[in-house]
């Protein structure tokens, strides 16, 4: 899973990043609220953990922000203030869960796979464009009667495709969702993996659904 995390005390963000990378997932990190809400908006997370009290802006702010863009992404907030009037505001700005602070990772972990849960009953198990589905749980594609085997990486990047069927896609934007914010676009890792989902996706197909756009990127569907 792709996740964002918006905390402004540097210790705790980076011991976070730390332990949820080491669980598989890809983070990125903002440390002002007025940041994190343009990550938000340019990323395609899975799920966002916004601590309250922010510089910039409040994680109550980014989430009022990013519910009136229509962005339903799953976020849960983090924060010292444990008063019953404080957890029902964040709740009410647009946040799905609260968790207080100081908090164990296990209990975080185990809140953030509710989410998901949650989240994954919401969009439905299986996404699907024309004869190929994907299963977001097992991870596993299939084309007609072919069981298509994916790595992470060929997962992430089929799933967003997926979720952007039909729309031309940047490699900027692949980059970012695939591989966060940090990565060097001047290598050619994208359209490497680009070839190998090809290869499973489209191998013995008479419709190929994975298409090179000129001068833009590519596009599925």
């Amino acid at each position: 899973m792709r996740m964002l995390v918006v905390e402004d005390e540097l210790k705790l963000a980076s011991f976070v990043r730390q332990a949820l990378e080491e669980a598989g997932h890809q983070v990125d990190v903002a440390y002002d609220g007025e940041v994190g809400l343009g990550m938000a908006r340019a990323g395609a997370y899975d799920v966002l953990i916004l601590d309250h009290m922010l510089p910039g802006r409040t994680g109550r702010d980014i989430c009022e922000s990013l519910r009136a863009d229509g962005n339903s992404v799953p976020i849960l907030m983090v924060t010292a203030r444990d008063t019953v009037q404080d957890k029902v505001a964040g709740l009410d700005a647009g946040a799905d869960d609260y968790l207080t602070k100081p908090f164990s990772l296990e209990e975080l972990q185990a809140r953030l796979r509710s989410l998901m849960r949650r989240s994954s009953h919401r969009e439905g198990r299986t996404l699907q464009v024309e004869d190929l589905l994907l299963d977001t749980e097992t991870r596993h594609g299939r084309r007609g009667s072919r069981t298509i085997e994916l790595t992470a990486r060929e997962y992430s990047l089929l799933h967003f495709m997926m979720k952007h069927a039909y729309e031309p896609v940047t490699r900027a934007m692949i980059s970012e969702e695939v591989w966060g914010f940090d990565f060097d676009t001047n290598t050619n890792v994208v359209d490497v993996y680009i070839n190998y989902l090809r290869n499973k996706v489209d191998r013995g197909a008479d419709k190929k659904l994975i298409h090179t756009i000129r001068n833009v990127g590519y596009q599925l569907g």
